[in-house]
């Protein structure tokens, strides 16, 4: 492993737009809902996500337990982190599809 300091990845994105006018809220009547075959099969890869994220949250927990080098630390943190906003972004995906099977 070389001794160069960690550096973030330039490709690492910020949430820019926060304005929620842009995306439908599941409480937000759809004039278009998508069809009940396309619904469940969203939310049935939308549930295994879930799993595998979960599974890449349980194994940074069981890392963060061991002893690591500050080098190492900064790298589980970003792993971390970009877990937990995926596992965010699946449970928004999941309120939206729950909101279209129910129109």
């Amino acid at each position: 492993m070389s001794s160069q300091p960690f550096k973030m990845p330039a490709a690492k994105a910020k949430e820019e737009n926060t304005d929620s006018s842009s995306t439908p809220s599941p409480e937000t009547p759809q004039a278009d809902k998508m069809p009940a075959d396309v619904n469940r099969r969203l939310r049935s890869l939308a549930h295994d996500l879930s799993n595998s994220v979960e599974t890449i949250m349980q194994a940074c927990y069981l890392l963060g337990q061991a002893p690591l080098d500050d080098t190492n630390k900064k790298w589980l943190s970003l792993v971390d982190q970009a877990a937990r906003d995926a596992a965010r972004i699946n449970r928004e995906i999941r309120e939206i599809l729950r909101g279209q099977s129910s129109v």
